[in-house]
């Protein structure tokens, strides 16, 4: 597969930037998830379907454009308030106070009330002639025409109403015309407000979780980011891993140009994991199919690394960003306590890149070109019961449904030199690695 024109055209996306748009979806994913447990969330949703109700704006309407004079409180203060000006009104509680009408109600209980019909016993007595004078004045007329008169009931009735704290409040409440702005429903129109503008909420709201649903389906079983110094510190052993552990695992073989140098050729710096190949005369331990081991003597040293001890996984996303150096062959490859089967997540000869995978003596597998492979990308072994994907960052560069492995399988890393190449030094580069069961 020529991944030249998917660079050239930009489909496949570099490294950096897909690099990028994971971490920013990731603090996405993370960011909603809190917000999303938040009590401003759950505060502005509830009040979302508040202020949104139709009763809500229903009642906001009436509160901002009702007119005072349409209210009963008006039509109330408006009666009592005209008869509370009514002069005539006015007179007959004025007369209720005056010491002439007391004088005369209390004389009209006594006996004496019925001579007030005689002219000449009126002409006789000072006292009849002033309650007689009394009876025919204007005060007393307004005191008979309102004395328990409907209209003396009906006002001692408004004045009780409008004297209540509950009617003097609901009518300033109608009489204010900013009265919206009084109400507890725009106290919480206003917090809704505050809310809608929250930065955190804005993101919630625009944001599509959809999009977290394939990482959220991932948990993550192993990563490697490589923060420390010796290997003894790590998930990796040096050497080949073998199900009888009485088996020598330090060793190289004898069709190779290194020898494989017991985790010396291993370093990490700066949260780089580097698998140096060198220039260096040894004499070492080499594995040959028929005389099994013997000492050979080698120009070159490197280094294999596997986790066959502290992981294995089956079935699940398994990733590295690596690059690679040298004439040379590098590999990152998932092994089991057999020879078989061995899955090549990413594979350089010193001409090209291959991914793939071998079982049954069968090896199923795709030639990558136009990648430089000293630049770092993303190799990515998508693994199930049914089929394997190889991805290069994020483009998917093989498939296969074939020889698909069913059993436990461990990471490794390994750079060597094959009998046919001339040999150079060289190096491989690993900037993470990360596993995840699906």
């Amino acid at each position: 597969m020529n991944l030249f024109w998917k660079i050239l055209f930009g489909s496949l996306t570099p490294t950096s930037k897909l690099e990028k748009n994971e971490i920013e979806l990731i603090q996405a994913m993370e960011r909603y998830d809190k917000i999303e447990k938040s009590v401003e969330l759950a505060e502005y949703k509830k009040l979302f379907h508040q202020v949104k109700s139709a009763t809500f704006q229903e009642n906001k309407k009436i509160l901002q454009n009702r007119k005072y004079k349409d209210t009963e409180e008006y039509r109330v203060t408006k009666k009592y308030n005209k008869l509370h000006r009514s002069p005539a009104i006015q007179l007959y509680y004025e007369g209720l106070k005056s010491q002439e009408l007391n004088q005369y109600l209390k004389f009209k209980t006594t006996p004496e009330y019925e001579n007030l019909g005689d002219a000449t016993k009126v002409k006789g007595s000072e006292v009849f002639k002033r309650m007689k004078a009394f009876e025919k004045s204007k005060a007393f007329k307004n005191y008979v025409r309102f004395h328990d008169s409907f209209i003396i009931k009906e006002y001692e009735e408004l004045k009780s109403k409008i004297s209540t704290d509950e009617f003097k409040k609901t009518n300033d409440f109608w009489a204010n015309q900013n009265r919206w702005h009084s109400t507890p429903e725009f106290i919480q129109q206003q917090r809704f407000y505050v809310l809608a503008k929250n930065p955190d909420i804005i993101f919630f709201e625009n944001e599509k979780p959809e999009r977290f649903k394939k990482y959220l389906e991932l948990k993550v079983t192993f990563q490697d980011e490589f923060n420390w110094n010796t290997l003894d510190k790590s998930h990796w052993n040096f050497g080949f891993h073998y199900k009888n552990p009485s088996f020598i695992g330090d060793h190289s073989f004898a069709n190779e140009k290194q020898a494989n140098n017991a985790g010396k050729n291993v370093s990490v710096e700066e949260g780089i994991l580097k698998i140096a190949t060198k220039h260096e005369i040894v004499t070492a331990r080499a594995w040959h199919p028929k005389h099994g081991f013997i000492k050979k003597d080698y120009n070159f040293t490197s280094d294999v690394l596997q986790t066959a001890d502290s992981f294995k996984q089956k079935y699940g996303v398994i990733r590295a960003k690596l690059r690679c150096t040298g004439n040379l062959q590098h590999a990152f490859w998932m092994g089991a306590d057999g020879k078989l089967p061995h899955v090549n997540i990413f594979h350089y000869n010193g001409k090209q890149i291959t991914v793939g995978n071998a079982t049954n003596n069968v090896f199923d597998s795709v030639k990558i070109s136009g990648l430089n492979p000293s630049n770092y990308y993303i190799y990515t072994l998508i693994w199930n019961k049914k089929e394997l994907v190889w991805m290069i960052n994020n483009i998917e560069v093989y498939r296969t449904a074939s020889n698909v492995p069913n059993e436990e399988m461990f990471l490794s890393f390994n750079s060597f030199i094959s009998e046919k190449q001339h040999g150079s030094i060289g190096s491989l580069e690993v900037d993470w690695v990360r596993v995840y069961s699906n």
